[in-house]
C-alpha cells in the first residue's frame, strides 16, 4: 500500500494510484482484469461494526446515498428476514466496490459462532481478511481462534480498530489487546488525533502528514502534523513501525543501516511495507468511525495497494470427477474454467443464485457448463453431476442483483437460475470437467428434532428442507431409523432458529418436539420363556409350543440364536419359524418399546402338530416365549455412549473436565496439540451432549470445539 501524502509506489503492476477518489457507481461491476481484483473477508465478532463499516465505504465513495440506503433506496445490509428477527448477519454477503479501476470484493462475514460456516465460506472466496475489532467490546476468543486460522493458511491480514467516536472507546488499550493476541507484527500505520476530547484525524506514521476529519467528512484532505501532534500521537510507535517493516524487508543490510542513524526513504520504506503485508508478514492496524467517516480513505489504501491480487496467491488443489489429481489450475482468465459456489440462496423468482468464486477461465453468461458436487454426502448432499446452461450473471450490492456479461478469473459473482447447484459444487466447462476440493466444513452438533404440523405438510417440509440444506452445508438433515424422529443437525440454537424461520418463511407449517434419544433393551440376567399358541378357528387349527433359554452378551454381542431341540419335537422346517418370531419381537421391544439387542436365545424344547403347525403358529410361540421370559426376568434398558474428543485451551481443561463429570463423563485421556490447546478424551451418554455444541462454547468464552463418534450402548444407571 501507499501512504497518504506520499508518491505512488506501486508493489506490482495493476495496483491504483493512493489518491482516494469516488467510485464508479455503475451498476454491474465486472472486472476485466484478474490483477485489478481484491477479494477481502471483513471477519470479527458479532457487534465489532462491520456492516457499518462497509455502508461507511460506500457511503464515502457514493455508492450510496447514505449509510444503510442503496441509491434505489433498499438497504446495504443483510436483507435476509432472519438477520432483521435475530439484529445480527446470519449469511455471507457481497458488496463490490470499485475505485481506480480496481474491483474490492468485500466479503460481510457474520461474527456469531453459529455461523461459522458461513464465515469459511467467506475466508474460501477471499484472498485477504480485515478483522474488525471494537475499540469499545475488544477482542474475544473467537476473533484470536480465526486469526490463527488464517495465520496457518497465510492469508494476508489487516487490523481495524472501529467505533472510536464512542465515548467508551479505548483505542489504546485495543491496540495493545490486539498485539497481545496476534503478535509482534500488529503495528498500528496511522494513529489517532485528539482534540477537546474527540478524534478528529489520522496521523499518518510515515509521513507525518494529518488526515483531517474534524469536519466529519470522509478523506477531507490532509496537512502536515504540527510538533504537538506529532508529540502527543506518535510517541514511540513510528520507530516500532519502522523497525517492524525493516525487520520484514528483503534487503538484510537495511536494518544495520537504520540502527547506524541513517534515514531510510519513506518510498523504499512503503515498498517493503506493501510486500509484507501482501504476503501475510506484517499487519497494519487503522483506527477507524463509521458513524464520522474516520479511516476510510486508509481502510481502501489497505485494500487496494496493501492486499494482494487473485493472481498472487494460491488457488485450491483440482481433481478429475473420478477423484485423480488434475493438473494445476492459475488465475488465468483464458484457462480451464473452475469456479466455485461459497454459498447458494433460494429466491422466489430467480430460484437458485449461487455466489461463485471464478478461480480460473471466465464465466459466461448463456454458455454450457457442468456443475458437479462431491463429498458431502454424510451432510445429505449426494454427490452428484449436471451438465445446465448460465443464463445470467449478476454482481450483487445488497439484495440487488445487477447484470454483467462475464466474470473472468479471481472476481466473485452471482449466477441465477442453476437447478442442481449447491455449496461447495464446482462449476467448470461442458467438455472439461472438473471439481474443486471443498474447503473443510464444521460438523453440526445439536439435534433439533421436528415435525409437520399435519400429514399434508409433510411434503412441503421435505421440499423446503431440500433448499435450504442445498445452501446450507453446517446443516445435516437425518431421519432416525430407530427413533424415526426427524433430525436437523445443527451448529447452536440461533442456527436452528435461523433454519426453522426459512422453513417458516416458505410457508411450512412445523413444530418441535423433543428429541428421542434412541435406547435399547437387554437381558440383565438369564431367564427361561415359555411359548404356546394354541388356536382353532374355522374347522382350522394353529398350534406351536416352543421353550426358550434367554442369556444376555457382551456388549455389542449382536444376537444368536441356538437350536439345542432333540428328538425332533420341532420339525427343522419351523425351527426358522421360531427364531423370525424371536427377532420379529426383538424389534419391536419388549419392556419400553425399544429394539432388544447383546442376546442370545436358545431354543430347548417344544411341540408340533402333524396338521395345525406352521411358519406363523411357531413365529408367533417364539414372541410370546420371549415376552414371558422378560416378564419372569429383569430388562436393563441401554443409552448410547459417544467417544467425544474436545480442545480447548488450558485455562478451560479444569472447568470442561469438571463439566464432564457432572454430565455422566469418564475421561479417557487428555493430549497436548500445540499453541496451548489441549485435547480431552472421553466417554459421554448421548443424553448429556444434546444441547453440548451450545454449553461448551459458554463454558470456555467460544474457544471450545468438540467431535463425537457413536462407540457403544451402556446400562443406563438406576433413578436415571
Amino acid at each position: 500500500m501507499s501512504v497518504r501524502g506520499t508518491k505512488d509506489t506501486a508493489r506490482t503492476a495493476g495496483r491504483g494510484g493512493p489518491e482516494m477518489r469516488r467510485a464508479d457507481a455503475t451498476n454491474g461491476i465486472a472486472a476485466t482484469d484478474s490483477k485489478q481484483v481484491r477479494n477481502v473477508a471483513l471477519v470479527g465478532h458479532s457487534g465489532a461494526g462491520k456492516t457499518l463499516l462497509i455502508e461507511a465505504l460506500l457511503a464515502a465513495h457514493g455508492m450510496i446515498t447514505r449509510k444503510g440506503s442503496i441509491a434505489d433506496g433498499t438497504t446495504v445490509s443483510d436483507s435476509d428476514p432472519s438477520a432483521v428477527r435475530q439484529q445480527r448477519s446470519v449469511t455471507l454477503s457481497l458488496v463490490p466496490l470499485l475505485i481506480n479501476g480496481i474491483k474490492v470484493n468485500l466479503l460481510d462475514t457474520p461474527g456469531y459462532p453459529d455461523f461459522i460456516g458461513e464465515l469459511r465460506a467467506g475466508l474460501r472466496a477471499a484472498d485477504s481478511a480485515l478483522f474488525v475489532v471494537s475499540a469499545v467490546d475488544g477482542i474475544d476468543a473467537t476473533t484470536t481462534a480465526l486469526w490463527g486460522e488464517c495465520e496457518r493458511l497465510g492469508t494476508p491480514r489487516a487490523v481495524v480498530i472501529s467505533r472510536l467516536d464512542h465515548p467508551r472507546a479505548d483505542y489504546d488499550g485495543v491496540l495493545a489487546a490486539c498485539q497481545q493476541a496476534f503478535g509482534d507484527s500488529v503495528l498500528p500505520l496511522y494513529v489517532p488525533v485528539r482534540s477537546g476530547g474527540e478524534t478528529t484525524g489520522l496521523l499518518g506514521l510515515l509521513t507525518g502528514t494529518v488526515s483531517d476529519y474534524s469536519a466529519g467528512q470522509a478523506d477531507a484532505g490532509s496537512r502536515d502534523a504540527d510538533p504537538g501532534e506529532r508529540a502527543g500521537s506518535e510517541g514511540g510507535a513510528r520507530g516500532r513501525l519502522i523497525e517492524g517493516i525493516i525487520a520484514e524487508s528483503e534487503d538484510e543490510t537495511l536494518m544495520d543501516r537504520y540502527l547506524g542513524g541513517e534515514d531510510v526513504d519513506t518510498d523504499v520504506l512503503i515498498a517493503d511495507l506493501e510486500t509484507a503485508v501482501a504476503r501475510g508478514s506484517f499487519f497494519p492496524v487503522l483506527p477507524t468511525s463509521a458513524v464520522t467517516g474516520l479511516g476510510t480513505a486508509e481502510v481502501l489504501e489497505i485494500l487496494t495497494r496493501g492486499f494482494p491480487s487473485p493472481v498472487e496467491g494460491g488457488l485450491p488443489a483440482v481433481t478429475d470427477l473420478a477423484g485423480a489429481p488434475a493438473a494445476a489450475l492459475a488465475c488465468n482468465p483464458d484457462g480451464p474454467l473452475a469456479a466455485e459456489v461459497v454459498r447458494t440462496t433460494i429466491d422466489p423468482f430467480l430460484g437458485r443464485v449461487c455466489l461463485t468464486r471464478v478461480f480460473s477461465g471466465t464465466l459466461r453468461a448463456d454458455t454450457p457448463v457442468h456443475v458437479g458436487g462431491h463429498g458431502l454426502a454424510d451432510r445429505g448432499h449426494q454427490d452428484h453431476d449436471t451438465d445446465e446452461r448460465l443464463t445470467h450473471l449478476y454482481s450483487p450490492l445488497g439484495p440487488n442483483l445487477r447484470p454483467v456479461a462475464q466474470c473472468v478469473a479471481g472476481d466473485i459473482c452471482a449466477v441465477a437460475k442453476l437447478g442442481s447447484a449447491e455449496t461447495g459444487d464446482t462449476i467448470s466447462a461442458k467438455d472439461q470437467p472438473l471439481l474443486l476440493v471443498t474447503w473443510e466444513m464444521p460438523e453440526p452438533l445439536m439435534p433439533v428434532a421436528v415435525e409437520a404440523d399435519s400429514r399434508s405438510d409433510e411434503d412441503a417440509l421435505a421440499r423446503s428442507l431440500a433448499k435450504v440444506a442445498a445452501g446450507d452445508p453446517t446443516l445435516r438433515v437425518e431421519r432416525n431409523a430407530e427413533t424415526h424422529q426427524l433430525i436437523l443437525w445443527c451448529m447452536g440454537e440461533a442456527h436452528a432458529e435461523v433454519v426453522l424461520d426459512r422453513l417458516r418463511d416458505q410457508g411450512v407449517k412445523l413444530h418441535t418436539v423433543g428429541v428421542v434419544t434412541p435406547l435399547r433393551e437387554t437381558f440383565a440376567a438369564p431367564a427361561t420363556g415359555h411359548g404356546r399358541h394354541v388356536k382353532q378357528s374355522g374347522g382350522h387349527g394353529q398350534y406351536a409350543v416352543c421353550d426358550i433359554d434367554v442369556e444376555p452378551l457382551y456388549r455389542g454381542g449382536g444376537f444368536e440364536f441356538v437350536d439345542k431341540t432333540v428328538g425332533g419335537v420341532i420339525p427343522g422346517t419351523f425351527i426358522s419359524s421360531v427364531e423370525k418370531g424371536v427377532r420379529a419381537q426383538m424389534q419391536k421391544g419388549l419392556a419400553a418399546g425399544f429394539p432388544v439387542v447383546d442376546l442370545r436365545v436358545t431354543l430347548v424344547g417344544g411341540k408340533a402338530h402333524s396338521v395345525d403347525s406352521s411358519d406363523a403358529a411357531f413365529q408367533a410361540a417364539g414372541a410370546l416365549a420371549l415376552r414371558e421370559a422378560a416378564a419372569a426376568g429383569r430388562i436393563q434398558l441401554l443409552e448410547p455412549v459417544s467417544s467425544v474428543s474436545i480442545t480447548v485451551s488450558e485455562a478451560h481443561v479444569g472447568a470442561v473436565m469438571s463439566d464432564l463429570s457432572a454430565r455422566r463423563g469418564r475421561l479417557t485421556g487428555t493430549a497436548t496439540s500445540g499453541s496451548e490447546l489441549t485435547e480431552i478424551s472421553a466417554e459421554v451418554p448421548d443424553q448429556e451432549l444434546l444441547k453440548y455444541a451450545v454449553e461448551l462454547r459458554a463454558l470456555t468464552a467460544g474457544t471450545g470445539r468438540f467431535r463425537r463418534r457413536y462407540l457403544r450402548h451402556d446400562p443406563v444407571p438406576s433413578g436415571s
